[in-house]
């Protein structure tokens, strides 16, 4: 039986790896293991032995990250089976219950980096072990966290599905997920279902929709709180789509308040903890979809800062977004040519995800409606990295 992986494992490989610029075949031959072999390790397929966490650490000058990840390797079949074990008892431990929400945690956090279809089977498998605990006797405090657990799967679930383009499985999740928050009386997680949605909708068009989501979710969320903050931030997306540059303005101005003194979260890759240092992304992103003057300026810093060498950075997902902003920016300036360079670059990354693959789509159109020659080039491009014609960056070997 396959067993359940700790995602923090194959992140780690990945991003150790392309900080020493390698693919996973040339790694492969300095560490004389097959290239199939570190796409499993990396996208969680199959477990690691830690004489292979150890022998790669060396080899990627890792300081032993990679084996202090396993040095207490946990066997997940053999733990799904205590969970069951301890249902029928009734006798949910805070040790099970504490993995689980670290679990929770693993995942939000594995979400920037990881692909999504390596990211979803994770996260089923994940859901499945809170499913089968709240099947069984739990006390009422056991159950909240259950259900709390459950609600944060569920939504990163739907978020995936979202990026996989798979809208009916992300609505179906994004119910569950709701669901499960009024249950719990989480409102956090009701207010993020509600965000979730209207980022949904805006990628489909539906900007008036959007913006109403948006709202919700501010009415839902704790004040202050995370999802209140992104949702404000949504809220200037739809905006920024309706060609509102003023009422666009006014929502920035309101995130730049509200994440002013905002810490940087222990963990800034969790996608539902709220990192200030992306707000000036958001910022370019917003601009940039408005036809603000002021969003080249913005989205250059934002790049240069995200990818200083030009290889896409510790971030390749976000990089290639930023492109694809500056590049819309530029098109509003009368800077098409330049538009096309950081619009082929971004597609040719393979780091463009399917949900955010509408972005590209735009920049090619703008650029052809400018006349740029070039402009030939960046429909090739997109032709041949569309959605479903190739595997993309994110799980092959590069």
């Amino acid at each position: 039986m396959a067993s359940f992986v700790d995602p923090r494992f194959g992140v780690a490989l990945r991003e150790f790896r392309e900080r020493r610029g390698l693919s996973l075949r040339s790694l492969g031959q300095l560490a004389h293991r097959s290239k199939s072999h570190l796409h499993e390790l990396e996208t969680g397929l199959k477990a690691p032995t830690v004489d292979t966490a150890r022998h790669l650490d060396r080899i990627l000058d890792a300081g032993g990250v990679l084996a202090r990840l396993i040095d207490a390797p946990i066997d997940h079949a053999a733990e799904a089976g205590e969970l069951r074990a301890r249902v029928v008892a009734s006798d949910v431990s805070k040790d099970v219950l504490g993995r689980i929400e670290q679990g929770v945690d693993d995942l939000a956090s594995a979400y920037p980096t990881m692909a999504p279809a390596d990211l979803l089977p994770l996260v089923r498998r994940h859901l499945a072990y809170v499913g089968r605990l709240l099947d069984g006797r739990v006390t009422l405090a056991q159950q909240r966290r259950l259900l709390v657990a459950g609600g944060w799967l569920a939504v990163l679930r739907a978020t995936v599905h979202i990026d996989l383009r798979q809208r009916s499985a992300a609505a179906a999740h994004l119910r569950a997920g709701h669901d499960l928050a009024e249950h719990a009386e989480h409102a956090e997680i009701r207010a993020w279902c509600l965000e979730t949605r209207a980022w949904d909708v805006l990628t489909q068009g539906d900007y008036r929709a959007a913006l109403d989501l948006s709202r919700q979710a501010q009415r839902v969320a704790p004040k202050g709180s995370s999802a209140y903050i992104q949702a404000t931030a949504q809220e200037a997306r739809a905006w920024a789509r309706m060609g509102d540059v003023g009422a666009t303005r006014r929502a920035l101005d309101r995130v730049e308040r509200l994440a002013a003194n905002l810490p940087v979260p222990e963990r800034a890759e969790h996608h539902y903890r709220y990192d200030p240092a992306k707000a000036a992304a958001y910022t370019a992103t917003t601009l940039s979809w408005a036809g603000d003057p002021g969003a080249e300026q913005v989205a250059r810093a934002v790049l240069a800062d995200l990818d200083p060498d030009g290889d896409g950075g510790a971030r390749p997902r976000r990089s290639a977004s930023a492109r694809l902003d500056l590049g819309l920016a530029l098109v509003a300036a009368g800077q098409s040519d330049e538009a096309v360079a950081l619009g082929a670059k971004a597609v040719a990354s393979g780091r463009v995800v399917p949900s955010n693959w509408w972005r590209a789509t735009e920049l090619l159109a703008k650029v052809e409606q400018a006349g740029v020659p070039e402009a030939a080039t960046l429909r090739d491009l997109c032709i041949e990295f569309a959605p479903g014609r190739r595997p993309s960056a994110d799980s092959t070997s590069g």
